[in-house]
């Protein structure tokens, strides 16, 4: 029985320092043996003159990390390094994917849904976005850089040392309406703790919803960016009804599962003494039983959806009507 490889999606914006980020976690004297998958589209290969043009290259660097370079099918990088590791060509303890900064970060999350056998063998541990501060207006623009936003368990800010303060807070109050769930950090010039960006747990089934509380956003004299994508949280304390639930749950998903980013909940369902948790990518989502509500705990129900250009309003009144 195999220990599953925690994987770590690294994204972001083009030229925001995936690849400085990336050479610093390779290089810093940590112990740990990271496995990298590099995708040919990055803008400046790790060690690209060293692995060369062929599909697939692996490399075992100085300090026991593992740099693999693919042009072509993830799966078949993860295959081929799962190989090795069992062969004992290669050790390593953690993955971390890189996607290019033009790069939907759907399809490598799902990966590692719906193959059951990598399912088996890794567990996504978190997704990571670099946002460049400087241009970070411009990048937002884009739907696929608002999409990098959203899927991010933790949210990195690079060149803040480029711009004023005041716009580095008006990107943390605009990214925190995008995703209310990713931690905001700052990163220069590729160094950060690596605890940050490890054991982040974004896809753990438990009551941790990464809700931190808000500081109040400041006034402001035009309306906020109307960015496509947003969070919505949904809460009350009446106790649901789990098949009512379910009904709710199902017409979402068929109705929106595509615009659904990423989304998790805490609920308190009637007649049960135990938290019911659930949490998704796009229409691939899991649930569980969690543990029982402490006494005197409020029992209230949250759900936190990250998802693009959703018709809030209908939600939450359909919502209003399920607990009602």
């Amino acid at each position: 029985m195999h220990t599953p490889i925690p994987v770590t999606v690294l994204t972001g914006f083009l030229g925001a320092g995936k690849t400085t980020l990336l050479k610093h976690m390779l290089k810093a004297e940590h112990g740990l043996k990271i496995a990298v998958i590099e995708n040919e589209f990055s803008e400046a290969g790790i060690d690209s003159q060293l692995l060369g043009d062929e599909p697939v290259q692996v490399m075992t660097l100085a300090n026991g990390c593992v740099c693999c370079s693919i042009h072509g099918d993830l799966t078949r990088a993860l295959y081929l390094l799962l190989e090795r590791q069992d062969a004992g060509e290669i050790a390593f303890d953690r993955l971390v994917i890189e996607c290019t900064g033009l790069a939907d970060p759907a399809p490598v999350a799902q990966t590692f849904f719906i193959d059951e056998e990598l399912r088996e063998r890794y567990i996504l541990d978190g997704i990571i976005t670099l946002v460049d501060a400087k241009h970070a207006e411009f990048h937002l623009t884009q739907a696929i850089a608002q999409a990098q936003v959203g899927f991010a368990d933790r949210l990195l800010l690079s060149k803040t040392d480029l711009v004023e303060p005041d716009v580095v807070e008006a990107l943390r109050e605009r990214l925190a309406r995008i995703n209310g769930r990713a931690q905001i950090r700052v990163v220069e010039h590729g160094r950060i703790d690596l605890a940050e960006l490890l054991d982040v747990r974004g896809f753990n089934l438990n009551p941790d919803l990464g809700l931190s509380p808000r500081p109040t956003l400041r006034p402001v004299l035009k309306p906020a960016t109307p960015d496509r994508i947003s969070t919505l949280v949904l809460r009350t304390e009446k106790p649901l009804d789990i098949d009512r639930l379910s009904d709710f749950m199902n017409q979402l998903l068929e109705d929106h599962g595509k615009q659904l980013l990423r989304y998790k909940g805490v609920l308190n369902i009637a007649g049960e003494d135990r938290r019911l948790v659930f949490q998704g990518v796009l229409k691939l989502y899991g649930f569980d039983w969690d543990a029982e509500w402490k006494e005197g705990e409020v029992r209230e129900s949250v759900m936190v959806f990250i998802g693009d250009e959703l018709p809030q309003d209908r939600i939450r009144g359909d919502f209003a009507a399920l607990a009602g």
